[in-house]
């Protein structure tokens, strides 16, 4: 497995990745839109050979410090549960790190996402749409400037599953 940088020649083989994972397309169009709109700002694929395996995309967020959000993570059915998705997550956060992102805030499963990092305690101060007992932060930078404020994902997140 190799994992490298996405580009727009990927696009087409990452909306089928994406879709097969989810089992829906709500998840590709959010990619779509993301890059659209030009909120992507860190988008990696996972490749076996010549093929698309799985893809992970952190996108802008408004917060009260520089934060991307993770989402989506998708890996192709018959590739999951092989340490593909973990990758891409870290090398995803690796790559945040290096920049001025502050933080990164995901809504997943604890037993999953906590394995890098991310904390559910930590995110109970902020505010966001999609705020429940699934929304977790993962600092890069400690401590966090703020612990409390508005975060809110980009406006891709809303048209994608408005229908």
């Amino acid at each position: 497995m190799r994992l490298r940088p996405a580009t727009e020649a990927d696009d087409l083989e990452i909306a089928a990745v994406v879709t097969a994972a989810f089992g829906r397309a709500d998840e590709a169009k959010l990619v779509r839109l993301l890059n659209r709109d030009g909120d992507a700002v860190i988008s990696l694929i996972a490749t076996e050979g010549e093929t698309i395996i799985g893809h992970v995309l952190l996108s802008r967020m408004s917060a009260p410090f520089s934060a991307l959000g993770l989402a989506p993570v998708s890996v192709l059915p018959a590739h999951q549960s092989q340490g593909v998705g973990a990758a891409l997550i870290r090398e995803a956060i690796a790559q945040a790190g290096q920049t001025d992102v502050v933080a990164i805030f995901v809504l997943g499963d604890q037993r999953y996402y906590g394995h890098f990092g991310f904390d559910v305690e930590a995110a109970k101060g902020f505010t966001c749409a999609y705020r429940g007992p699934h929304f977790a932060v993962l600092p890069l930078k400690r401590p966090l400037p703020e612990i409390t404020g508005d975060v809110a994902y980009a406006k891709a997140f809303d048209e994608a599953f408005s229908d």
